[in-house]
Order: C-alpha cells, then sequence, then structure tokens
C-alpha cells in the first residue's frame, strides 16, 4: 500500500513537470485524462463506463470522494470545478492547477462570478466543464439538492447539459459509504483506508445531453435524473 502511494506521487510529479509550458488548454485536459488512467492502473482500481462521454458542454455528477477526479477524468478529459481548498493541497493541488481546473471559493458571490465567466470561455472548447452541483461530497445515502448558480454560463450559451452518476461497488460486498469521504473525515486517513480496501469498481453512468431553458429547471431535472439512477441496480448486477 505505501509502495502504491509513494507510486501516485510520482506520477502526479511527473504529471506536473510534462504539463508545464505552451501546452493548449485541450492538451492539458488529456494529459490529465492519460495521467489519471496510469494513477488508477497502479492502484489496481477498476471502472466501468456505461453511456457515451460527452465532449463538450457541462457535466454535473453526484459527489462521493476525491475519487470521483480521478474516475471522472479517465472517463473523459474534462475541465474541473473545484473547491477553493483543494487549490492548496500537497501534490494534488498543483496537478489539479496545471491540469486546467477552476476552483471556486463558494461562500463569494465574487469567486462564483468569475468561475462562471471562465466556465464561459470553456464552454467555447471541445472539452466539457465538470461540477458537483451538490457542493460537497456525500455519504452516498441521498443526492443533496442541486445549487443553480454554475448551470448559468450553459444556460447562456445554449451548451449542453449532461448527467454522470457515480457509484462505488466493493468486491466485498460491504457499504459504498465505507469508501465515501464527507464530514470531517480527515483526507491522508481516509486515502490510507481507500487504499487497503478489499476492491471496488466505480461505475459512471452517462445520460442524455439536454438544453435547458433556465438553470433551476436544469438543477432540479439533473438532480432528479441522477438520484434516479442512483435508486436503480448498479451496472455490474445488470450486464
Amino acid at each position: 500500500m505505501a509502495l502504491a502511494l509513494a507510486l501516485v506521487l510520482c506520477i502526479i510529479h511527473y504529471w506536473i513537470a510534462r504539463l508545464r509550458g505552451p501546452l493548449t488548454m485541450e492538451r492539458r485536459a488529456l494529459w490529465v485524462q492519460s495521467a489519471s488512467q496510469i494513477v488508477l492502473k497502479s492502484l489496481g482500481i477498476h471502472y466501468l463506463v456505461d453511456g457515451a462521454p460527452p465532449r463538450s458542454g457541462i457535466v454535473v455528477s453526484n459527489h462521493l470522494s476525491y475519487l470521483d477526479i480521478l474516475i471522472l477524468s479517465s472517463a473523459m478529459p474534462c475541465f474541473f470545478v473545484a473547491k477553493a481548498e483543494i487549490g492548496g493541497w500537497p501534490f494534488f493541488g498543483e496537478a489539479a492547477r496545471v491540469g486546467g481546473t477552476m476552483f471556486i471559493n463558494r461562500s463569494s458571490l465574487y469567486s462564483a462570478e468569475k468561475v462562471a465567466a471562465m466556465m464561459a470561455e470553456r464552454l467555447e472548447l471541445p472539452v466539457p466543464v465538470l461540477f458537483f452541483p451538490e457542493g460537497t461530497s456525500t455519504d452516498g445515502s441521498a443526492v443533496l439538492r442541486f445549487h443553480s448558480r454554475l448551470f448559468e454560463p450553459a444556460i447562456q450559451a445554449g451548451a449542453p447539459v449532461t448527467t454522470a452518476t457515480l457509484r462505488y461497488v466493493l468486491t466485498d460486498g460491504s457499504d459504498e459509504r465505507d469508501l465515501c469521504w464527507f464530514g470531517d473525515d480527515p483526507f491522508l486517513p481516509h486515502l490510507w483506508k481507500a487504499l487497503g480496501c478489499g476492491g471496488f469498481t466505480a461505475e459512471v453512468r452517462f445520460g442524455e445531453p439536454q438544453v435547458y431553458p433556465h438553470r433551476r429547471v436544469a438543477a432540479d431535472t439533473t438532480h432528479a435524473e441522477i438520484t434516479a439512477l442512483r435508486n436503480s441496480n448498479p451496472i455490474l448486477q445488470t450486464t
């Protein structure tokens, strides 16, 4: 386990070094995808994808753990909107920054408006922007009500919004909650616990892209879609 973690940190360090320089934003997103796939493989984490990953617009997903970032990055190249605290994390924060992540302070209206403006610019690129409208990670027992503000750039641009539903299925039948990172659980002890679990598969289900007339409609409709899929059978039980 310690060897695996050391390998991951080496990969991230290499990733950061390769991403420095005059690379286009699209290339940065592709590098993030490649690096995430390498990290997952090195940790023995498997993932399944159901549906077609979008190539543009906005993607919204439920949020269970920091592992979500690796899973979704592996499934498709994308730009993330993440909470500002992540920007200060050792290794991971720098990796996110050079990979094109946009950091938001959710308690600041100015920060939200600044990120929304950045999202509007990114929507012109052939790479989707992904954010977690719950605003925080959860224990997976329910999907929290979606905040609607960051849907606005898609509404103004007439860009499609696609849902992504995440689920973790543990090999030994344990509850998904064991892998979720939520509340005041410290990061490093939880990471150590996740690396030492008996194995799991991450499942990602993509919905169909939709264009919405209003941000609240977009938030409520995508929330209902993700909630319904979370309440359905896992892919591993239906394939």
